[in-house]
Formats: C-alpha cells, sequence, structure tokens
C-alpha cells in the first residue's frame, strides 16, 4: 500500500491542539508508550486519552492513526469535535478488538495468516529503513551497473508488421502476386479487406487502410525480447528479410496451419540506451537488488537462529483440487523448488520490446 504523503507541520498543529483541547483529567502515563512521535515530547506522546478494558490509547496513537490517513482525510479533524470522533472510532474498533480475542477469534487459522503477513511486512519495513532512496545511490555504482550490463541498454531494430492471412495456399499464392502489384498502403488495405481470415466483419471508416493487418512490432529472430504473442516466428524472420518499409515480403509463409502475406509497415532503427536516459531505471533496479539483498540476509539470519524442519514426504503428498488439474490448465508448480529471485543480478530495467 503506498501512503501518502504526510505534511508534517499541520499534522504536528493539529496534534499540539489536540494537547491544549484535553481539558478531561489526564489517567496515569504507562511507562512503556513507546517513542515520541511527530514532534511530540514523549510525555506528550504517552498522555492517555482513552483505557479500554486493560487497553490505554495515547496521544501517540492517535497521531499514528492520524499519520496513515491520506491528507485530505486528515483535514477533517481540526475540530475538538471531530477529533472526538475520531478517538471515538479508535476506541470502537479496539472494543471489537478484545470481543474478538475473548471468542477466540485470533487463533483462527486465517487471522493467524494475516498476523504472520503483517507481522513479516513490519520486518521487511524495519530492515528497509536504512536503505537509501533511487536519487541518493552513488554515481560509481549507477555507472558501474550500466557497464556491467551493457546488452540491457541496446535496443535492437524493431519492425512493425502487418499479414493477410489465409487458410490455402493457392490462394495465398495468387493473393500475395495482388499484394506485391498493389504498390500502395490503400491498395493493400483494400486487399487486406477483401481476403484476409483476419479482417473484422465491421469495417471501421476512419481506420488507416495502410496500417490494416497489423500483428505488432517485432525485434530480430532470436532476441527473446523481440517476441511478439500475436506474430508467429516464420513471420517475424520474414519480416527481417523485406527490404524496406511498406514492402511485401516475396514469399509466402506458413505458419500455424496458416498462410501470411506479410508487409513491413515500419521500422525503428537500433541504438544505444545513452548513461543519462538510462539511470533513473537502473537507481530503482540498483534498489531493488538491495533490497532483495537484505531481505535474503534477513532471512538466512533467521534460519540460523530459529530451526527449520522440512518433512518432503508430507509435501509431496499434497494433492491440488480436481479443477486445477483440469485439460488445458497450468501444469503444478515443482514444489521441491520453491520460487527465489534469481541470484546475483537486479531486475532489468524495463523495455518495450514485444508490445
Amino acid at each position: 500500500m503506498i501512503r501518502a504523503p504526510v505534511r508534517r507541520p499541520l499534522l504536528v498543529l493539529s496534534l499540539a491542539a489536540l494537547v491544549a483541547g484535553c481539558d478531561e483529567p489526564a489517567l496515569q502515563v504507562p511507562s512503556d508508550a513507546g517513542p515520541p512521535v511527530l514532534g511530540l515530547t514523549a510525555e506528550q506522546s504517552a498522555r492517555v486519552l482513552a483505557k479500554v478494558g486493560d487497553r490505554v490509547i495515547t496521544l501517540a496513537d492517535f497521531a499514528r492513526t492520524l499519520e496513515r490517513m491520506d491528507q485530505f482525510d486528515r483535514l477533517r479533524y481540526q475540530t475538538k469535535e471531530r477529533r472526538r470522533e475520531l478517538l471515538s472510532e479508535i476506541i470502537d474498533a479496539e472494543l471489537l478488538a478484545l470481543e474478538a480475542r475473548r471468542r477466540g477469534l485470533d487463533k483462527d487459522p486465517a487471522v493467524e495468516d494475516a498476523i504472520r503477513q503483517i507481522l513479516r511486512e513490519a520486518m521487511v519495513a524495519q530492515a528497509r529503513a536504512g536503505l537509501p532512496a533511487p536519487a541518493d545511490i552513488p554515481v560509481s555504482q549507477v555507472r558501474a551497473y550500466y557497464e556491467a550490463n551493457a546488452d540491457k541498454f541496446t535496443e535492437p531494430e524493431r519492425r512493425r508488421v502487418a499479414a493477410i492471412v489465409v487458410g490455402d495456399r493457392s490462394l495465398g499464392e495468387r493473393v500475395l502476386k495482388e499484394a506485391q502489384a498493389s504498390g500502395s498502403g490503400a491498395a493493400w488495405g483494400e486487399l487486406f479487406f477483401k481476403r484476409s481470415l483476419t479482417a473484422p466483419k465491421d469495417r471501421s471508416a476512419g481506420a488507416p487502410l495502410d496500417l490494416a493487418g497489423e500483428l505488432g512490432i517485432v525485434g530480430p529472430p532470436g532476441d527473446a525480447r523481440g517476441a511478439h504473442p500475436h506474430v508467429p516466428e516464420p513471420v517475424r524472420a520474414a519480416a527481417f528479410r523485406i527490404g524496406s518499409v511498406g514492402a511485401v515480403s516475396d514469399e509466402l509463409v506458413e505458419a500455424d496451419g496458416r498462410f501470411y502475406i506479410v508487409r513491413l509497415s515500419g521500422l525503428t532503427a537500433g541504438h544505444r540506451r545513452e548513461l543519462a536516459e538510462a539511470e533513473r531505471s537502473i537507481r530503482v533496479a540498483l534498489l531493488q537488488q538491495k533490497m532483495q539483498d537484505q531481505e535474503r540476509a534477513l532471512e538466512e539470519e533467521l534460519r540460523k537462529k530459529f530451526p527449520v524442519e522440512l518433512n518432503d514426504a508430507a509435501l509431496a503428498t499434497v494433492k491440488l483440487p480436481e479443477q486445477l488439474m483440469a485439460p488445458g490448465s497450468a501444469p503444478p508448480a515443482d514444489t521441491a523448488k520453491p520460487r527465489t529471485p534469481p541470484a546475483g543480478g537486479a531486475a532489468a530495467p524495463a523495455s518495450d520490446a514485444g508490445q
């Protein structure tokens, strides 16, 4: 969850008003109220606003509730009456929590799982507290990453592919000759709507004819980042044998039981991204790697502190629900090999290939 930016001066003023406006007799200040927050003194932070059973609600608790709010929601609580409403809501939440524990709901497996997840996130957040912001990562580290991962910043040539698709070879040969003789984008578009199995039934009057039959943008054959789900590999290879934009391949391409008349409708030359262009994405990638490294180190430290035993025999007996095993469903993951982030490398900066 992304927390809204906190406007500290306004929040501190609101809390100061709350402190000044508390004319009710103060309850006893607890000794374990925690560190002061949001500019409040330790005494102010520990001041008890309410008591629910054995649980005390301090000004620090109230301040943290305000801090978690969106900055505009926080503006609603500037008067004493509205602050009292918020305190009442906090008390209601505490009452429900007390009753839930009395009924044993805190022992429910789903609740325990949720608590474990919250505690895990709190531990990870605490471990990451000392990490630098992306802008504070030293330039030397950014440059070292750039030089060590040159392939990630070299963009190969991209080609935009269009095709007329037919189901018969002899028809495909005839349409190929017509397409090669068409000579213009408009003629190509007319031929696409007349012959292609992929032509939509409802022809849009505003659609440019020279873009008819668009399949997508691809990179050179063999470039994993340049694949496109709508462009079969033989079509992709044929597109890179076409000499110029607007030209039609001189070969009929067979793929997946169909025949493609391929046209090159666009081309973007390859280029290398300069360091200044890639710097922001590198800083994000480096921070992600630092997060992964820190989390992995924490997990390794905890495995040494707390004994961990695995029962592979019992794990092997786990059966997935039948509906997940139906034909066409994804194969089950190998439970003997937990998924972990790849070691030894930061996440690659985003690429537009194959989109």
